[in-house]
């Protein structure tokens, strides 16, 4: 049963599944109860369980083998309740129904573990008066404010091992092998695992391409006895507006160089299953920083990683602004002076 005496905090998540959630949930809710003995109350997917007050009470119990468990046991959804005015149907007015039912449930503070949505929406009800404090969360790494994001870490994991596996199938049938990973805007697990994959063409939203470049580029592989071909795409770059990214390039390839060309979508395989050790403690660190924020009562921030410090910024800085790749960054500065195409 809760005590009224102590500090009370809800936890949501919202937005997109990543690794990491549930040991980001962990961290916030053991540092809370074991070391500031304060209550905490899951709020069940994401914002649409605090306008429903859809929420349960989290005990020392309820976080057991949450640390390499994917997904998020409290479940998400894609509500943003400020969007379109931020009405019901029926013209209640969500934010301050949600702002009503957190002073009914006794919640002192929110904690918001989400992507670029997610930190607007905080930013917005922080506006609002409301205590609030943020973990930001998204494969893509594209949140401002923070060098990495958990479970940016596991999502390169996967593609790198997955690019690492059509190397066996390129090489055996002297194939152009063309792999699609996520990155809507930002090309940073394209970059990464592109790069650690070994791939010979890694195409970014952020750096424009000309396809001649990329067919000439294979070509002189060919000539330098180089049998076959890796091409990484971020799902994010510009095509002709009806293929997928990978079968756009992988046709094109084949049209203009005569070589079997193969495309393959990795998808959401990307966003599921268990987090990297990495991430696991990425996120141990995050879910820690905010509940010692909320104890100093320094609410309206988002955690982030700066170097290895665990810190954290406004989360008026946050909102609108997008981490992406530069064409200065030392990977694709190493990338190119190594012979990697970046189209």
């Amino acid at each position: 049963m809760f005590n009224d005496n102590k500090m009370r905090i809800g936890i949501l998540t919202s937005g997109g599944d990543c690794p990491g959630i549930n040991a980001t949930i962990r961290g916030v809710c053991k540092t809370a109860i074991h070391h500031y003995g304060m209550d905490v109350l899951g709020i069940h997917d994401g914002f649409l369980g605090l306008l429903t007050k859809d929420v349960e009470e989290i005990t020392d119990k309820s976080l057991s083998g949450l640390l390499n468990m994917g997904g998020t046991f409290l479940g998400t959804s894609r509500e943003k309740p400020f969007k379109k005015g931020g009405m019901t149907p029926d013209g209640i007015h969500k934010p301050t129904l949600i702002a009503e039912n957190m002073k009914e449930l006794g919640i002192d503070c929110l904690v918001c573990i989400g992507g670029n949505g997610t930190q607007k929406t905080a930013a917005k009800f922080a506006a609002m008066g409301v205590n609030i404090v943020s973990v930001p969360k998204t494969i893509d790494n594209d949140i401002w404010g923070t060098d990495i994001s958990f479970g940016f870490d596991t999502a390169v994991s996967i593609a790198t091992d997955a690019i690492d596996r059509l190397h066996s199938t390129a090489s055996s049938h002297k194939r152009v092998m063309v792999i699609e990973v996520m990155g809507h805007k930002a090309g940073w697990i394209a970059l990464y695992s592109g790069m650690a994959g070994g791939g010979d063409v890694i195409l970014l939203p952020e750096i424009p391409f000309d396809i001649n470049n990329i067919t000439e580029a294979i070509q002189n592989r060919i000539h330098r006895g180089k049998t076959y071909s890796i091409i990484v795409v971020a799902e994010g770059i510009q095509t002709d507006g009806v293929k997928r990214p990978a079968a756009y390039i992988a046709e094109e390839i084949e049209r203009a160089t005569g070589i079997e060309t193969r495309e393959t979508v990795l998808g959401y395989i990307q966003r599921g299953g268990s987090p990297t050790p990495f991430d696991r403690n990425l996120s141990t660190r995050m879910g820690g920083h905010a509940t010692e924020l909320i104890a100093d009562g320094m609410f309206g921030r988002m955690i982030a990683l700066k170097g290895d410090e665990i810190s954290s910024i406004p989360l008026s800085e946050v909102a609108g602004k997008l981490n992406l790749v530069t064409e200065a960054h030392d990977l694709v500065v190493q990338g190119r002076r190594m012979g990697i195409c970046f189209g």
